[in-house]
């Protein structure tokens, strides 16, 4: 877990410099990737501001630079207060794009994980099937699916998978020739 404080200026996350300072931070404490995908939790909980420039710098291109580089960390936001919501739903809204939001305690148990953002409609509900099931692959949406949805078609499954794989809100899992996908939670 990450805590988001160590970049502040007591309490506050503000300008593109600092958010690039802290992405480069964090990319060096996180420069050893784990074997299997697994969430890497930005703790917010004693922030009290965080401005979209340090937002846009720091989550979002250390969110972008894992995902162009298939990386098997996902960044997750906990403990985010409504002020930062309110920035983070700017930069969502902009860019057509979502992060998973959380609670996590000091241990670093994550409860309430949700979708936070703003995804085209066909996006939104192949990421709520896939939480729904735990995980999931194309076949199986196909199969469950593809009827209720006029979409019977692995492919056109695939690629939504694969979008929200790499937008970075579902972790994609490889076994054998098959990839399955389960919230990046």
């Amino acid at each position: 877990m990450i805590d988001m404080w160590e970049f502040s200026n007591q309490g506050v996350l503000s300008g593109a410099i600092e958010g690039r300072n802290a992405f480069l931070s964090i990319l060096g404490e996180c420069s050893t990737p784990p074997n299997s995908p697994r969430p890497l939790v930005l703790n917010f909980g004693r922030i009290e501001l965080a401005t979209a420039s340090f937002l846009r710098e720091c989550v979002f291109g250390l969110k972008d630079h894992m995902r162009a580089r298939r990386s098997t960390w996902y960044p997750v936001l906990a403990n985010v207060p409504s002020v930062v919501e309110d920035e983070l739903a700017i930069l969502t809204q902009a860019g057509k794009d979502a992060l998973i939001l959380c609670t996590c305690d000091p241990a670093g148990v994550i409860s309430n994980p949700r979708l936070f953002g703003d995804l085209d409609p066909k996006h939104q509900r192949t990421f709520e099937m896939v939480a729904e099931r735990g995980e999931a692959d194309a076949g199986s949406l196909a199969d469950a699916y593809g009827r209720t949805e006029q979409l019977q078609n692995t492919t056109a499954w695939n690629n939504r998978l694969r979008t929200l794989a790499d937008r970075g809100v579902l972790m994609e899992l490889t076994k054998g020739r098959a990839k399955i996908y389960r919230p990046a939670w």
